[in-house]
């Protein structure tokens, strides 16, 4: 185990002392969901690329993801589709031929040339991308006729349809660079290539919808869709670093199928065989779509396929996983970040405890609190970080003892210098926060050893020295169940204290113990009412049921990628995924089992990683203590409802339960 000890107690010491295709009228737009100006009517034309080779009698098909449900059931999408396959938006109008289900498409021509004249029907709000497949990959690179590969399937995003027609964009180069992008953006919400959707026209499920654009977005953001390559940097930051060579690395494995003779080549049959999980990939996208849900599988088999003579140069030859991290390297007030917190709009939030600010970043990649961050309030080195229902930040204080309250657009809420009293001092050093389904925030103060309520209107709601006793001792992570109660982990007894609303101590005088409970940090709950736990010591992750009974063996969960345990979130599948000091994210089912192999997730180079969050498209945010402050990970979980505390039921459940780590 390395030495990165990285419970809140060695922090306290240190106290002490967001192409694009996107839409805005005919020129490119970088943009979230909060940026679609108004659109013109307009040509898409194209090419279709096989490594750096044309793709010639390829079909191009034009769909919209699904506003139904997630990924769809495996049905053949048909014309005019409406139910969970992606729905086909070419006419016939110009003479475009049909396939055997009805789908309409445009065929390239020798050199790999497409174009769309207008055929084809979007609404506003449809997220749309483009699909081709076969074609002939002239292999000999001259141009003369070789063997059409029918395996040969290529995506690339196209965005939101805000008018029944696009901008005056001018080009689309389909190749396996945009492939990837729109397979790791879009993982989260595919389960094939004719399968991508969200159920956001259902009522109830604006969220979803929010997290689909989004993830649009983010793969027209990663590559520069004009001339198929990979952005260095997002469009909207310069300080944001694309993993330009993992991404050419995916592509080359891809690219060794495409400029093939089909399914029989070595090339795909060795692609197909390691991107299996149910049923075996038969199209270089499905396969791609796979390899973003699983980027730590099969690795040795799958980089044999990308050699120095491959078309994407530079590449990796011994990446320890196949995960796509974007580093934000600096700027926004960035600079030592510590809790990260994302919103119902996507938009992460992380304090910075170095130089005293919070940081919002939007699903773009775009700083969107300025060039330092927001800085007011009585910002005093701020640690936790927590979203309350209606897009408010609380902050707490590590130094200060006080907590501050943003507005959605960074306004001070809690006065000049936050919220104060009852308690919260300086010398308490004030750690981690939650907020509960009334909109109370929950407070932890590490040297204080107790817990404070605080209502949304900044008022102590626990008495003069908080909450105490039932083992409460340096207390750290903090998380609400379904039935309001309070989950504190405390590091210095290796315990867990269990809170009522009110206040009173639920799990005994000494509060819940054993499971390899050592020096727990971080704590999350599921929409069982289970509660997660990271253990800094112990190499393990601990799980107690709602009613305190320790469910991960006497042991806890352990595994070989399992590292000094510091942050833990739990995703829209159940999955908990925690941050290892030891430099990786590890993720597991909701029975323990280990998902991300032998060494976890690493994209982006992660350098002891300690605090993370999870978004509405299913990237994960990652807070490290050393190297680049923040990086994203495109794609890996499976998308969950943000804020957190909107998870939480309106009138608390008996027994916990909960929508917490479920999909919007």
């Amino acid at each position: 185990m390395s030495n990165h000890r990285l419970s809140f107690s060695s922090v306290a010491s240190v106290l002490s002392v967001a192409f694009a295709l996107g839409l805005s009228g005919c020129s490119a737009n970088f943009g979230d969901v909060s940026n679609t100006p108004a659109q013109t009517a307009m040509h898409i034309q194209g090419v279709v690329h096989g490594g750096q080779q044309p793709l010639s009698g390829a079909h191009v098909y034009m769909y919209a993801a699904s506003t139904a449900a997630y990924g769809g059931n495996g049905i053949a999408p048909t014309a005019g589709a409406t139910g969970n396959a992606s729905t086909s938006l070419l006419t016939a109008a110009t003479g475009n031929p049909a396939d055997t289900n009805g789908n309409f498409y445009v065929t390239t021509d020798t050199f790999g040339d497409f174009a769309i004249n207008g055929a084809f029907a979007c609404t506003s709000g449809q997220q749309v991308y483009l699909y081709s497949t076969g074609g002939d990959p002239q292999l000999a690179g001259t141009g003369v006729a070789g063997t059409p590969n029918p395996a040969a399937t290529l995506l690339a995003v196209v965005g939101d349809c805000a008018s029944s027609a696009f901008p005056g964009v001018t080009s689309i180069s389909m190749n396996e660079v945009t492939t990837v992008a729109a397979a790791y953006a879009l993982a989260g919400f595919a389960t094939d290539p004719l399968h991508i959707g969200a159920p956001s026209a259902v009522t109830g499920h604006a969220l979803s919808g929010t997290g689909l654009a989004n993830a649009f977005n983010t793969a027209l953001n990663l590559v520069n869709q004009t001339s198929g390559a990979p952005n260095p940097t997002l469009p909207l930051n310069s300080n944001a670093v694309v993993p330009v060579t993992t991404i050419n690395t995916v592509a080359n494995i891809l690219a060794s199928c495409v400029n093939s003779n089909g399914v029989s080549s070595s090339g795909c049959s060795t692609l197909f065989a390691n991107t299996t999980y149910g049923t075996v990939p038969g199209d270089i996208a499905t396969a791609a779509i796979n390899m973003a849900q699983h980027p730590a599988a099969n690795l040795t088999a799958l980089l044999n396929l990308a050699t120095n003579a491959s078309p994407f140069q530079p590449f990796l030859s011994a990446p320890k996983d196949l995960s796509l991290g974007i580093n934000y390297t600096s700027g926004g007030g960035l600079n030592h970040a510590f809790g990260i917190a994302i919103d119902g709009a996507g938009n992460a939030w992380v304090t910075d405890l170095a130089v005293d600010s919070v940081t919002k970043i939007s699903p773009a990649g775009e700083f969107l609190s300025g060039t330092n961050g927001y800085t007011a309030g009585g910002l005093d080195n701020p640690i936790g970080i927590a979203i309350d229902g209606t897009g408010n930040a609380w902050v707490i204080n590590g130094l200060g003892g006080a907590v501050v309250e943003l507005s959605s657009t960074g306004a001070i809420l809690s006065g000049t210098n936050g919220y104060t009293g009852g308690g919260l001092t300086s010398s308490n050093a004030a750690s981690w926060i939650a907020i509960d389904s009334s909109g109370n925030a929950w407070v932890t103060n590490f040297q204080g050893s107790s817990v404070y309520e605080i209502s949304s209107a900044g008022t102590i709601l626990s008495g003069t020295n908080g909450y105490r006793g039932g083992g409460l001792e340096t207390t750290g992570g903090i998380a609400i169940d379904g039935s309001g109660n309070s989950w504190v982990v405390n590091e210095e007894s290796d315990s867990v204290t269990k809170i009522s609303s009110s206040g009173t101590v639920l799990s005994g005088t000494n509060g819940y113990t054993g499971g390899s409970l050592r020096v727990p940090t971080g704590i999350a709950v599921d929409s069982s009412g289970n509660a997660w736990v990271a253990n800094q010591e112990s190499v393990a992750v601990t799980k107690f049921s709602s009613a305190g009974t320790v469910l991960s063996g006497t042991n806890g969960y352990t595994g070989s990628s399992i590292d000094e345990a510091a942050g833990i979130a739990i995703d829209g599948s159940g999955n908990a995924w925690v941050a290892n000091a030891g430099g990786s994210l590890i993720e597991l089912s909701s029975t323990g089992t280990i998902l991300s192999g032998t060494n976890g997730y690493t994209g982006g180079g992660l350098n002891v990683p300690f605090a993370l969050a999870i978004d509405g498209s299913g990237n994960v945010w990652v807070g490290t203590e050393q190297g680049n402050p923040v990086t994203e990970l495109i794609g890996l979980a499976t998308p969950v409802i943000t804020p957190i505390v909107a998870g939480l039921p309106a009138i608390p459940t008996t027994d916990g339960t909960s929508n917490l780590g479920t999909r919007p």
